[in-house]
């Protein structure tokens, strides 16, 4: 029976060589490595159809002794790992490639990339390595199910609001903007009420999100709810009423499935790109609807003197609470600048990390 030589492939890492010999239903293995010289021997059908196959390689460097193979119906993987961990200029003592051997394309790396992956794994021990010393939490599913449940109730009321404002202004088109109130503002007090807990949470460290974010946005909204609509009934009437709870809706119909997936370790990509991506347009014409709402209340205050401060004789009567509302339209687009850089960051982090998982 003629002696062959099978085609070998090869590709390395800092640690090791990797060889794949294009050998099918290899039998009668043979592959042991002495004084630093790789001899491999087996039966199997490679590219001189059913023979014997052998080669031998003298590596550049010392390599261990022991070796690993794995075979397959297609070929044999064999592993072989490097003395001293460093990058080689080339596999084999000779200068001049023997005629079976070529690079493994399908395992190639350069040796800046190879760092690159040893650095990965590293860094993924190092993580599994912290997270194995950090005790678990007894209450965690305790936790998860109270905040899916929250969420869902969210959901579930920002869905109806969304559904019944989209059905009265297809029925009622322009005649629905100055009923909106009266229709919807029951479930919205229930919702931004709710709410609050959303400042609790992560004062609690139930959540990772910030207080501060949360708290503009809660404190924002209920402004707008109970003061400026809720107080004044020539408000209640008003068009701009309409637009600020439909925008507040359909942010909300995207954000809060989003955190009940999380609760369960669960991801629908369509619904984190929404998640992170709908808001940009939204958020911002959200506060100038609301911004809007604040501007047309101000003559109302001044008209009816409601809340205002009240002052000594010496000064005049009363300090009339649109100039409070006044200083809030400030800060209201300062906290739009503040929460709009914190949901840019947690949009780069969270799309930098998928891209991160996916390489």
């Amino acid at each position: 029976m003629q002696t062959l030589t099978p085609h070998v492939y090869w590709a390395q890492r800092h640690g090791e060589i990797y060889l794949r010999v294009e050998l099918s239903d290899a039998q009668n293995l043979d592959i042991s490595v002495q004084e630093n010289v790789l001899h491999f021997r087996a039966q199997g059908h490679g590219a001189k159809g059913d023979n014997e196959y052998q080669f031998s390689l003298e590596f550049l460097q010392p390599v261990k002794p022991e070796v690993t193979h794995k075979s397959t119906q297609r070929q044999v993987n064999i592993t072989v790992r490097k003395q001293e961990h460093c990058w080689w200029d080339r596999l084999t003592m000779q200068e001049r490639k023997p005629l079976f051997l070529a690079p493994d394309f399908d395992r190639w790396l350069d040796e800046s990339d190879a760092e690159m992956e040893l650095r990965a794994k590293e860094e993924k021990i190092n993580k599994v390595s912290i997270e194995s010393r950090i005790p678990k939490d007894p209450f965690l599913g305790l936790k998860k199910g109270y905040l899916f449940m929250y969420n869902l109730v969210q959901f579930l009321g920002f869905s109806w609001i969304f559904v019944n404002m989209t059905v009265r202004l297809f029925i009622l088109r322009e005649d629905s903007f100055y009923d909106t109130f009266h229709t919807i503002a029951d479930m919205m007090y229930f919702c931004q009420m709710l709410a609050v807990v959303e400042v609790i949470n992560p004062a609690l460290g139930l959540v990772r999100t910030g207080v501060i974010p949360a708290l503009i946005q809660v404190v924002g909204r209920n402004v707008i709810l109970f003061v400026i609509f809720g107080s004044l009934e020539d408000m209640q009437n008003k068009a701009v009423v309409f637009f600020v709870f439909y925008l507040w809706s359909i942010i909300e119909i995207f954000r809060y499935p989003y955190y009940m997936l999380a609760c369960i370790d669960t991801e629908w990509k369509m619904l984190t790109w929404l998640r992170y991506t709908i808001w940009m347009p939204l958020y911002p014409l959200g506060v100038l609807a609301e911004a809007v709402a604040v501007i047309q209340s101000l003559p109302i205050f001044d008209e009816t003197r409601l809340y205002s401060i009240p002052l000594p004789r010496a000064l005049g009567q009363s300090l009339s609470f649109s100039y409070t509302l006044q200083l809030y339209l400030v800060l209201m687009f300062l906290g739009l600048f503040i929460n709009f850089r914190h949901l840019c960051k947690q949009r780069r982090r969270r799309f930098r990390s998928k891209k991160r998982k996916a390489n």
